[in-house]
């Protein structure tokens, strides 16, 4: 693969592929994570926390093997990550569309296989990961879910798409396929319409969460030192903040639970649950930054590194949410629930 690395960032935790690698190795060995939400959305929370690009790095390799496995079954899912990626490294997913071109296509190929070629933009993590799941378009037009090599030589990763300082490390950049072997996975159409799309929208709520709580830790370190001394402003912000990842955190925990019971054949957690999740964690974390920058000021943006990367990354994370548009389809979502039952249960105490 030709790699024309992006410039190098301050990161202060060495290599973010190599933590993120040892994040998932750590996360493969808890027994809970496999079988609770809830144990996946705190690891989330917890890497993201720590630092987002790692985190982003980390969601993005859990939710490609979840949605393989999901698509393919358990064991055929391991049989196409061993023979897309025998390195066993980290993979992205790139499902997110992009300006006109910017589109992958999936063809047969003399052997019997298929080959894509294009350009695929918004490749987070595209210098770093070892494979992908991507979104192409098969010859009648339809989306299909593909995976493929980043190791191959007809694969260039630009440096064209991404200029932000804010998740420097995960740089969301173009990356160019010129007849690059891809591995079909599933149907056509596969990828949006299983199940678990909508879970794994509602986990990167939780990536957010972790972030936010991040940042909040410094004004809550702020009222801490000062104690008895500490402002009723100071305080006030920090009360606001509190309010906010609390209620934060008790809908990731009721959207956790929401799903382990639509796996095990209950109530669907569909696209109206995932958005009004993910809708309540952005506001909080929103509300975090805007309190926490007024309560502290310049002085920590401007003198201490770790938690002006913090605002940056969060702020950049953050718009992977689609704000208004978003919150336009859930106000649909929530208009038909209250046109065709008794009493909406999402309102309901």
């Amino acid at each position: 693969m030709r790699r024309d690395p992006l410039p190098p960032t301050d990161f202060p935790f060495g290599t973010p592929v190599r933590h993120a690698l040892d994040q998932i190795h750590a996360f493969d060995a808890d027994p809970a994570a496999a079988s609770s939400t809830a144990a996946r959305f705190r690891w989330l929370a917890k890497v993201t926390g720590e630092n987002a690009a790692i985190g982003k790095l980390f969601e993005s390799h859990l939710d490609a093997v979840g949605i393989a496995r999901e698509i393919l079954g358990e064991g055929a899912a391991a049989t196409l990550i061993r023979a897309v990626d025998p390195s066993q490294g980290l993979w992205g997913v790139w499902a997110a569309g992009g300006p006109a071109g910017a589109e992958l296509q999936l063809a047969p190929d003399a052997a019997g296989g298929f080959v894509v070629s294009g350009r695929k933009s918004w490749c987070s993590g595209a210098s770093g990961v070892s494979a992908a799941l991507a979104t192409a378009r098969d010859a009648d037009g339809q989306v299909q879910l593909i995976a493929v090599s980043m190791h191959h030589p007809r694969v260039t990763v630009t440096r064209e798409g991404w200029h932000a300082v804010g998740m420097a490390d995960t740089a969301s950049v173009d990356v160019l396929f010129d007849a690059v072997p891809a591995w079909p996975v599933g149907a056509p159409g596969a990828y949006l319409d299983r199940p678990g799309f909508w879970h794994g929208a509602a986990g990167i709520a939780a990536c957010w969460h972790g972030a936010a709580a991040a940042v909040a830790q410094r004004l809550r370190e702020r009222v801490q030192q000062r104690g008895a001394a500490a402002d009723d402003l100071l305080a006030a912000h920090l009360g606001a903040v509190d309010c906010a990842l609390s209620a934060s955190a008790h809908a990731l925990r009721h959207a956790a639970a929401a799903i382990d019971a639509h796996r095990a054949g209950g109530r669907a957690f569909g696209r109206r649950e995932a958005l009004q999740v993910r809708g309540t964690v952005e506001a909080a974390a929103s509300a975090t930054l805007d309190r926490v920058g007024r309560a502290l000021g310049a002085g920590p943006l401007c003198r201490d590194a770790a938690h002006a990367q913090r605002v940056a990354d969060l702020s950049v994370f953050l718009r992977q949410s689609h704000a208004e548009w978003d919150l336009a389809v859930l106000g649909r979502l929530a208009a038909e629930a209250g046109e065709t039952l008794p009493g909406d249960s999402a309102w309901t105490l």
